[in-house]
């Protein structure tokens, strides 16, 4: 792998299995490892998803035991796919929210809306057109 290559995002969480499922029914991420440790006097547990067929990126979720939650709009998560109703559908299920409706962007090829999971992280689903 390149020097510098993107390799992955780690979202502070909440609730580390709720979160896992969130991601896992909404954007078919699969768990492909769990890590518990000790890492500059805090206690930690993450869960890596990765897309399937697996590919280098991976959103790693993290929870830091008995310390506060990042606060929500601290990043903003991309996925595309393939159709973008459905996947606000299976969002909103899982108990995200839809906080701004699909809209076409036909000089770059795409769909968009804007989103939140299940403890309020942005996520911004695009499709291709």
């Amino acid at each position: 792998m390149a020097d510098g290559a993107f390799t992955f995002t780690k979202l502070i969480v909440g609730d580390l299995e709720r979160s896992a499922a969130f991601y896992r029914d909404v954007c078919g991420l699969v768990e492909v490892n769990r890590i518990s440790a000790d890492s500059d006097g805090r206690t930690l547990t993450e869960i890596i998803l990765a897309g399937e067929p697996p590919t280098p990126a991976t959103l790693i979720l993290i929870t830091y035991h008995g310390e506060p939650v990042a606060p929500s709009g601290d990043s903003v998560l991309g996925f595309y796919t393939a159709d973008i109703d459905a996947f606000l559908e299976r969002l909103v299920a899982a108990g995200g929210s839809v906080t701004s409706p699909v809209k076409a962007l036909p000089e770059a090829g795409l769909k968009y809306a804007m989103a939140t999971d299940n403890e309020g992280h942005i996520i911004e689903p695009l499709q291709r057109t």
